[in-house]
């Protein structure tokens, strides 16, 4: 274990409650060119069925692949002026190609998940603890079963 994995894993174990779960960001890096139209294809099945699977162990909170990286824009403020590029941030071998949202009762456990993903083969991801704030907006899923029932 390297010491930047043991010092994540000691903060990770002092700021967590032992009762509550934790909510982890499990990005999905790797490079868009290495991968089949066929593979792609397969990877999204499985990755579908790892969703199922961690929703039926009440651990999956959210995940999407991503559009290629072509697609995306970049947005920096510099002395108080937006400026607009297109593609992303850096130019990488690896390209942030999606994400899953779990929680998890310990960062082994989010490891054990994240080997489970399908891009992890072909690529990086990258496991990291989700820092919550308070006075933050509801979370989706409890907000959208309300939303229309008032009409």
């Amino acid at each position: 274990m390297s010491n930047c994995t043991a010092a994540v894993r000691q903060w990770v174990e002092k700021n967590t409650l032992t009762e509550k779960a934790m909510k982890y960001m499990l990005l999905i890096y790797t490079d868009e060119n290495a991968w089949t139209e066929s593979e792609r294809e397969h990877c999204y099945v499985e990755s579908t069925q790892l969703t199922h699977d961690l929703n039926a162990q009440g651990k999956y909170l959210g995940a999407s692949p991503l559009h290629p990286v072509a697609t995306a824009t970049s947005v920096r403020i510099r002395n108080g002026k937006r400026l607009v590029t297109d593609g992303p941030f850096a130019e990488t071998r690896e390209q942030l190609g999606g994400y899953f949202l779990i929680e998890a009762e310990h960062l082994d456990e989010a490891i054990e998940i994240a080997s489970r993903i399908p891009g992890a083969r072909k690529g990086t991801v990258e496991v990291r603890p989700v820092l919550e704030l308070s006075g933050l907006p509801e979370e989706f899923t409890e907000r959208s079963a309300t939303v229309g029932k008032e009409c």
